[in-house]
């Protein structure tokens, strides 16, 4: 029975798993995204995101115990100094596990691992959706005469230059 085992061993001693979770962590710090399998994603996710909030805090002591666990310094610098200035006002849940299905050789399930804030593809999606999206139903109303005017009124400014260029 696995009571109160929460770790997932992932097939590795303990030394291989360290070292495993260490060099992902440095890849997703260093490239913002990775692809994995869904086991890995999942136990990196555990392993990483206590590392980003101690980053959160630019201390000697956070630094020291944060190299204790990576062994990488341009990963450290990455971390405090672009990281840390991004997930500053996040509370929490700093990456996102997205799955892409199996992999063709051995069919394992695939995911790919990133950093919330830094897929600049989604943060546009969801600032024009918060953008065009109005409250109520009134402010749809209200919105939708105001961009009939500025219709009609473009026409009518490009017929006064076509009568003034002949």
């Amino acid at each position: 029975m696995r009571h109160g085992n929460k770790v997932n061993k992932l097939g590795r001693t303990a030394s291989h798993r360290r070292a495993l979770m260490a060099n992902m962590t440095i890849s997703l710090i260093k490239h913002k995204r990775i692809t994995t399998t869904l086991a890995k994603a999942k136990a990196l996710r555990v392993y990483a995101e206590p590392i980003i909030t101690k980053s959160k805090n630019d201390t000697m002591h956070s630094r020291r115990t944060v190299f204790a666990y990576l062994r990488d310094k341009e990963a450290l610098k990455e971390l405090f100094s672009v990281v840390a200035e991004k997930v500053a006002n996040r509370p929490g849940g700093y990456t996102r596990i997205l799955k892409l299905g199996t992999r063709i050789g051995d069919n394992a399930e695939m995911a790919m691992i990133e950093l919330v804030d830094f897929n600049e593809y989604t943060d546009k999606i969801g600032q024009k959706d918060k953008a065009a999206k109005g409250k109520t139903r009134r402010s749809k109303k209200a919105a939708a005469p105001a961009a009939e005017t500025t219709t009609v009124e473009a026409p009518a400014a490009d017929a006064t230059e076509e009568t003034s260029a002949e």
